[in-house]
């Protein structure tokens, strides 16, 4: 399987985020991708290739342009006041506040941020553009023949929605991925969210679409971040009706009741007959990760990418999160080397 790979992400390392009443290193951290990569090298999972710049419009097609000036001066702003620490929001338009767009940089911040869990640093920007590019380069290769491929984003994507960032994520790789299938001439595309948080900013971006299918397997939002989306009853609206579909579990699920929503999710994107399908590939469901509540272990995502290979259709792997950094190559491996297994049948 063929793995796209930006050295860039390295560009990108907050200080700290508040954490039970702390402020802790940042979970989301460097080497989570460093440990992919190496056990991508080890179990010599195929070539390793760095991504092409297809420029920012397939970005503009999912992501707000004003939100993205935002995001890309934001830095250059900070330190023009002559700061030299993350850059982080400390109040946001809540239900009782209006939702404007006031002309100072930490309004701003608050207005296109939805928690204090993604720092601004001197290289956030270009880490979380190139990851964008990760995502599109790999998707350009299954558009152009390939059955499957990963793209080993970092920063992670999937609770940037348009115009938010958030919870790790800045922009949305898997959607901007599956917007350049509908792009390129795919009629329907089905997104398969697997990691432990609902991938909210996704959900939102297709919430009123019906050629792209998102399904999403999470810890239960009435305790577990991003606490306000993704309850089951969230099915989509207007086009969209029917095309969203959640299943929050309750904390200390195991592979199996896991397997079970998975089959769920399986049989929907089989009834839904997608051209293609992009992997959100979270493997924060992992017995040891210290910020989520699941209990797979290692050889389940043997299982897990052999379940997705039995669907049959060209697969996009999207990396997500996943902050067990001792095992998180292993386990993300594990999924491409079980997908790849059952592919070769």
């Amino acid at each position: 399987m063929l793995t796209i790979y930006s050295d860039d992400h390295h560009l990108h390392h907050g200080r700290c985020e508040l954490m039970d009443g702390q402020l802790l290193p940042c979970f989301e951290m460097p080497s989570r991708a460093d440990h992919i990569l190496q056990r991508v090298h080890s179990r010599k999972l195929g070539a390793v290739q760095p991504p092409k710049d297809f420029g920012r419009e397939p970005i503009l097609r999912v992501h707000d342009a004003a939100y993205l000036a935002f995001f890309e001066g934001a830095w250059d702003r900070w330190t023009a006041h002559g700061r030299d620490g993350d850059l982080l929001p400390y109040t946001w338009p809540a239900r009782t506040l209006r939702a404007v767009i006031p002309t100072s940089l930490h309004g701003q911040l608050g207005y296109y941020s939805f928690d204090g869990g993604a720092p601004i640093t001197a290289g956030t920007w270009q880490a979380a553009y190139s990851a964008a590019q990760v995502a599109l380069t790999a998707q350009a290769a299954i558009q152009n023949g390939a059955h499957s491929a990963f793209a080993l984003c970092r920063p992670p994507g999937h609770h940037a929605a348009s115009d938010l960032m958030g919870g790790y994520c800045y922009l949305n790789n898997a959607a901007i991925a599956a917007q350049a299938f509908i792009d390129q001439g795919r009629r329907k595309v089905a997104i398969l969210d697997v990691d432990y948080h609902h991938g909210n900013g996704t959900q939102s971006i297709f919430y009123t679409r019906n050629d792209v299918l998102f399904t999403s397997i999470h810890g239960h939002p009435e305790a577990e971040f991003p606490f306000f989306l993704g309850y089951e009853d969230e099915r989509g609206e207007g086009a969209g009706e029917g095309f969203n579909i959640n299943y929050p579990l309750a904390a200390g699920s195991a592979w199996d009741r896991w397997s079970e929503a998975l089959e769920l999710a399986c049989v929907e994107i089989e009834r839904y007959d997608a051209d293609v399908i992009v992997v959100s590939l979270g493997v924060d469901t992992f017995k040891n990760d210290p910020i989520s509540q699941f209990k797979l272990d290692s050889p389940d995502y043997l299982r897990m990418g052999e379940r997705i290979a039995g669907l049959g259709k060209p697969t996009l792997f999207v990396m997500e999160g996943g902050y067990a950094v001792e095992e998180i190559g292993i386990n993300a491996v594990n999924v491409l080397e079980g997908f790849e297994s059952r592919s070769d049948v």
